[in-house]
């Protein structure tokens, strides 16, 4: 792989990729996310100067099942992590996947101009990255 032109994010991410609002509840949250196979969802901006948010499956478990919550009654916005890191679609696939284990994710946003175009995943990297 070292001798090939590098591999970039908008090489490998995906860019199907669904924002919901922030009022959205945990319940309407996971009925997406098993739908779609996700374990990430995107939360939009609430307005032109906030930041995108996202929730984990991890989240849930910890901040809503742990804590016996009602999934009804939680809205992301409640349980989401925000600002949310994220990477350049033009980043080199080999500065991702070090910046994404240095922080201990597995998977985040591409933003290009301040917009989610896609979303990275260690998953896409490693077999991606494996082209020769």
């Amino acid at each position: 792989m070292s001798n090939n032109k590098p591999i970039f994010v908008k090489d490998v991410m995906w860019t199907n990729v669904d924002i919901v609002d922030g009022k959205t509840t945990v319940q309407q949250a996971l009925n997406d996310m098993q739908h779609k196979k996700t374990k990430m969802l995107l939360i939009d901006k609430s307005h032109d100067h906030d930041e995108y948010g996202v929730v984990l499956i991890a989240d849930i478990a910890s901040k809503v099942i742990a804590k016996d919550r009602a999934l009804d009654r939680v809205n992301v916005y409640e349980i989401m992590n925000k600002p949310t890191m994220s990477v350049h679609p033009d980043m080199d696939i080999r500065y991702c996947a070090e910046l994404l284990t240095h922080f201990g994710l597995s998977r985040c946003p591409v933003l290009d101009n301040g917009n989610i175009v896609g979303v990275v995943s260690l998953t896409n990297i490693v077999f991606n990255g494996l082209r020769v």
